[in-house]
């Protein structure tokens, strides 16, 4: 009585109407079937925890295979927010797929997607991260930390976004500051975050960028780094020597460092340190200078700044030593670009005042007698040498010097004599004396302060005859302290006392007065000179002295007529010539002879005589022969002869004339 239709595993097609037709009934009973299938997500063909990967600015068109019956409702969901079916970012719904589509992928678009199903049957859910990767970020700008001669050492850090793809590199580019190209460093990727950009010119500012790469592309450039100018340590200084030695200090000297570069130099720092501080007793004194190597070991921490602040001098004065104690003594020039290699001293240095003997070494000038004029200043500076603490002394003439007159000033190492006007009384000898201990070195000093001298003592008339007067004087009484270098003459007619200077720079106390005019009296005057000058005053004759007019007769001079005769003399010859045929040619020569010679002309020794082509001219002695337009057959010997009463003379020359080339 009961029938049973049973479908063991049923599937969609057997979803329709079926019909009980009982045997022996007039009837049919219908029955519809309907089978359902819950909805499911086909997502096999994505990748490893269901991640899409699109590049940023790329469409995305993500299609996902469902199935279900009846066909389920799809939903595509953002966190919170439901992706519509329009829009940049939408989804798109098909019979058997759902589809999500973004236009233009942005970096913001990375993250999870959730895609819902669901019919009467039931749902099905999956998460979908996609994933938009992107050119890295720049890097911040590049850290220059180092810079030497023509390299520098930069750093930078990594990106604060890689894209979502790892960094796989850096390229580095520079310029220079004042340019616009940047060039780029490295044709391989750079691994690390630190790079050395080399072969720089010295002294030339640049700036460095930074580009990452990851295996989207590369990013855009990192914005460049604070301009630097590669700079390179000077060379160590050279010649490092001890200059002073005291029982509490320690004067070094040195010279500049042989190359210095683009980076200038600013200084020096002076660096010592205690021997037996740590290192071999043991040292080579046999070391060569000029290596600057230490033959020690020392560690850094051992050497002690002498100066806090770095000196520009070359010289530098380490104090507060212990006495007897030894030191060895580096120093090192310091630029912009840092410290240079240190210059050590080869051999420690004994912390000892050595006794140096006094020894005063006297300029050159100071040897022979120093000359000054008086109201001049005098400002000697002699230097000596001896230690320790040389005292120096002062006599002149044997005498104290007056302090209150002359400045004297002592160091240790010269000794200054200042007179700021000089005056005569500052003249003499002057012994200085140098000691130490009881070692003594002495020198001596002669000045001589000069002045204009006094005039001369009584000039005397000696005699007067004709136009001549004779004068005789006396030396001086006061020659300046400097030797009498000579006398001027001075003359005055009576009447109207104007003084001519007559002879001047005269060695003698007696000269002779000539040409003066008769009948003029006259006196004179007589300057004193040195090396200062002429006399502020002159001494004059008492008398005066009159040439008389009478008692000398005037004999004219009788001369003989001086005989100008002379004989024909070529005083330049003729010299043989090359003419060209059919222009002029011209024969020189130039004579002298009182009376005026004749001149005539010949040809191969024939006289030329009324002949056209020949021309004949003499002008102040000049003998001129012209040829007009020569041919070949003019060639020849030409003479030219000068006769007058007292003779003749002669010269020739050859012609030749050549056709026209």
């Amino acid at each position: 009585r009961i029938h049973r239709f049973i479908i063991p595993v049923s599937a969609v097609d057997d979803e329709g109407e079926y019909m009980f037709v009982p045997d022996a009934y007039n009837i049919n009973i219908p029955c519809k079937v309907h089978i359902v299938d819950p909805p499911k997500l086909h997502l096999d063909g994505l990748g490893e925890n269901n991640t899409v990967t699109v590049v940023a600015g790329n469409k995305l068109r993500l299609e996902i295979p469902i199935t279900g019956e009846p066909t389920p409702k799809v939903f595509w969901s953002r966190g919170d927010k439901m992706v519509t079916d329009s829009g940049r970012i939408r989804a798109e719904t098909y019979p058997d797929s759902s589809c999500l589509v973004i236009d233009a992928a942005e970096r913001e678009d990375s993250g999870p997607f959730r895609i819902t199903l669901k019919n009467e049957a039931g749902e099905d859910t999956a998460l979908i991260n996609i994933k938009v990767v992107d050119v890295p970020d720049p890097p911040q700008a590049p850290n220059v930390t180092e810079v030497g001669e023509d390299w520098c050492i930069m750093t930078w850090e990594p990106p604060a976004n890689d894209g979502g793809s790892p960094i796989l590199g850096y390229f580095i580019e520079r310029k220079k500051k004042q340019s616009s190209r940047w060039m780029r460093l490295n044709f391989e990727l750079c691994k690390e975050t630190t790079f050395e950009p080399k072969k720089m010119i010295e002294g030339v500012a640049y700036e460095v960028r930074v580009f990452a790469v990851n295996a989207i592309g590369m990013s855009k450039p990192s914005m460049p780094s604070k301009s630097f100018v590669p700079l390179a340590v000077t060379s160590p200084p050279t010649m490092l020597a001890v200059d002073n030695v005291t029982d509490t200090s320690v004067t070094m000297k040195w010279r500049p460092p042989d190359q210095i570069g683009a980076a200038g130099l600013d200084g020096y720092v002076v660096e010592y340190c205690f021997e037996g501080n740590g290192f071999s007793q043991g040292i080579s004194t046999d070391l060569s200078e000029d290596l600057g190597e230490p033959p020690f070991n020392l560690e850094a921490d051992e050497w002690i700044v002498a100066n806090p602040e770095l000196t520009d001098k070359t010289k530098f004065t380490i104090s507060g030593l212990p006495t007897g104690s030894k030191i060895l003594v580096r120093v090192k020039a310091v630029n912009a670009a840092g410290e240079s290699e240190p210059k050590y001293h080869p051999q420690p240095i004994l912390v000892k005042e050595v006794i140096e003997p006094p020894k005063i070494r006297l300029p050159r000038h100071l040897k022979q007698t120093y000359t000054r004029r008086v109201g001049e200043t005098v400002n000697l500076v002699i230097p000596f040498q001896g230690k320790p603490r040389a005292k120096v002394s002062w006599q002149k003439n044997g005498s104290p010097i007056d302090k209150n007159d002359i400045n004297i000033r002592n160091t240790e190492s010269d000794t200054i004599i200042f007179i700021r006007k000089a005056e005569r009384g500052h003249s003499g000898e002057y012994d200085m004396k140098v000691e130490v201990e009881n070692l003594v070195d002495k020198a001596t000093i002669d000045i001589q302060i000069v002045d204009r001298p006094g005039p001369p003592e009584v000039v005397t008339i000696e005699d007067v005859w004709g136009e001549n007067v004779n004068l005789s004087w006396k030396p001086p009484k006061d020659d300046g302290n400097a030797a009498i270098t000579g006398y001027t003459i001075q003359k005055a007619d009576k009447k109207s006392m104007e003084w001519f200077t007559v002879i001047e720079h005269y060695h003698r106390t007696s000269a002779t007065i000539n040409e003066l005019v008769i009948g003029n009296e006259y006196y004179f005057r007589v300057f004193a000179e040195n090396m200062c000058g002429l006399s502020e005053d002159a001494t004059m004759t008492k008398e005066s002295a009159l040439i008389a007019k009478d008692g000398k007769v005037y004999k004219y001079p009788v001369y003989d007529d001086f005989d100008f005769s002379e004989r024909p003399l070529f005083t330049q010859p003729l010299v043989n010539t090359f003419a060209v045929a059919g222009y002029n040619a011209t024969l020189n020569c130039s004579v002298r002879g009182n009376p005026k010679p004749k001149i005539t002309w010949m040809k191969n020794k024939v006289l030329i005589m009324n002949d056209p082509r020949y021309r004949m001219f003499s002008n102040q002695g000049v003998c001129t022969l012209e040829i007009r337009k020569p041919s070949p057959y003019d060639g020849g010997t030409y003479t030219c002869r000068a006769v007058n009463e007292l003779g003749e003379a002669e010269v020739d020359c050859k012609l030749e004339v050549r056709g026209k080339g």
